[in-house]
């Protein structure tokens, strides 16, 4: 009985040693990253330290593994030395590329319930934060389109990345099939082919001028930037998860000072203006989707 416990200690001992190797790249790892957001800071003014920690550790990992570094200390170098490399870092931090017509739920919604509201302006202004590549934005324009009302419509599409607003300027998205963005396309209700509003190429498509000229693609911060004007509708889907309590609550208050009496609010599906201090300004539109009118 005796030898089992002393042959048992030093499996114990070894166990303690890696539990304290792990403690401490963990620790090391932590201190890097903070290190990275504050040169990223200094060097850019560009604060992404109160992303959600989830979302801060997963995007830069995957950041390093592409930059081909072997520690976030290489990544750091890399980012701030290499201009390309830096504008790679802050697309992949503003979130990346997206689909169009995500959730065509969503757009069918908008059209059926939103939209004839948005038919009582005389002009109506769109702003879609955190853009990517434009996906939301030419899904919308595309629905307005159809819908008659994208003549009198200015489509803001915003992005702290250069790389997603000089991408989403050219309109070009890469496609694997057509059919299957046929297949969303038409699940939004819509009212014509989306062959009609597009050139298809090999494995892409572009968007034609008649859709872009509608369009306004900008820089911009929810980090840092103030609200640019005063929209109809704020479409922010999939936009706050990416922060921690302190940043989303100062982007629910840029949205609000953002958006005109009666205005829409659209978050993405997971996500809710319940709970939130700005609950109350707020009615919810339908149960399916969170849409949120802005009532005072």
């Amino acid at each position: 009985m005796v030898e089992q416990v002393v042959a048992a200690r030093p499996k114990a001992r070894n166990g303690g040693r890696q539990a304290d190797t792990a403690a401490r790249d963990g620790a090391l790892t932590d201190l890097e990253l903070n290190l990275l957001l504050e040169a990223v800071l200094r060097f850019s003014g560009l604060d992404f330290r109160d992303y959600a920690q989830s979302t801060l550790k997963r995007r830069i990992a995957e950041r390093t593994r592409a930059e081909k570094a072997r520690t976030i200390s290489g990544l750091q170098e890399r980012v701030l030395h290499d201009p390309e490399a830096f504008a790679r870092f802050v697309f992949a931090m503003s979130g990346g590329p997206g689909q169009l017509f995500r959730e065509p739920v969503f757009f069918s919604l908008l059209r059926s319930r939103i939209v004839p509201l948005l038919r009582t302006y005389s002009f109506t202004r769109i702003w879609v934060p955190n853009c990517g590549r434009g996906e939301d934005a030419y899904s919308l324009a595309v629905l307005l389109h159809e819908e008659g009302l994208l003549g009198r419509t200015m489509i803001y599409a915003t992005d702290a990345s250069e790389i997603a607003v000089t991408a989403a300027k050219r309109g070009e998205f890469e496609i694997e099939s057509i059919e299957s963005l046929k297949s969303l396309h038409r699940a939004t209700g819509a009212t014509q082919p989306l062959t009609d509003l597009v050139e298809i190429g090999d494995e892409t498509i572009v968007f034609r001028d008649e859709l872009r000229k509608s369009l306004i693609f900008a820089q911009h911060s929810l980090i840092s930037d103030g609200s640019l004007n005063e929209f109809h509708l704020i479409a922010a889907r999939g936009v706050l998860p990416q922060f921690n309590k302190a940043l989303q609550f100062r982007v629910h208050n840029l949205f609000l000072n953002s958006l005109v009496r009666l205005g829409f609010l659209a978050l993405g599906p997971s996500e809710t203006i319940k709970g939130t201090p700005h609950e109350r300004v707020f009615r919810e539109v339908a149960e399916e989707e969170p849409v949120y009118r802005r009532m005072r």
